[in-house]
């Protein structure tokens, strides 16, 4: 696993197998436009709108095709977030939404942490949304 994000570059005439994120669907990313990016793409005949430019968090960086062309970025707190709750899946990214608003609240705390775990967040991302204690968390729901 790297610290950074990853653009890559998918070919989209092989269907919808491919990984990560579509970068369009993230929203303004910062490292988007230097320099260096910019150059990356124009040497790839790409744009920032290409549906084949697509972006991963760090702990994803397993999903990039090992033939895909890939650029190391950084990317802030919240472009991170950004782009992991882009590429959840929908019921996920449902419940990851709950979880940054439980920061605010303590009303029904334990059956929305019940709920993300049988949605299949981790637990860390658990105690990273909603600023829980880890040993707060209850057992994974059973199947």
């Amino acid at each position: 696993m790297t610290d950074d994000a990853y653009l890559f570059l998918v070919d989209t005439g092989l269907g919808p197998g491919w990984h990560g994120t579509p970068a369009s669907l993230v929203g303004e990313l910062e490292c988007l436009r230097t320099p260096a990016v910019r150059a990356w793409l124009d040497a790839h005949g790409t744009d920032v709108n290409s549906p084949a430019l697509r972006v991963v968090p760090p702990e994803q960086t397993g999903m990039i095709p090992r033939e895909a062309e890939r650029l190391p970025v950084p990317l802030d707190g919240e472009e991170l977030e950004r782009v992991r709750r882009a590429g959840a899946t929908d019921p996920v990214a449902a419940v990851e939404e709950e979880l940054l608003a439980y920061r605010d609240s303590e009303e029904g705390r334990d059956a929305l942490l019940h709920k993300a775990l049988a949605a299949g967040v981790p637990a860390h991302r658990i105690v990273e949304l909603s600023g829980v204690d880890p040993a707060s968390l209850p057992s994974a729901p059973r199947s």
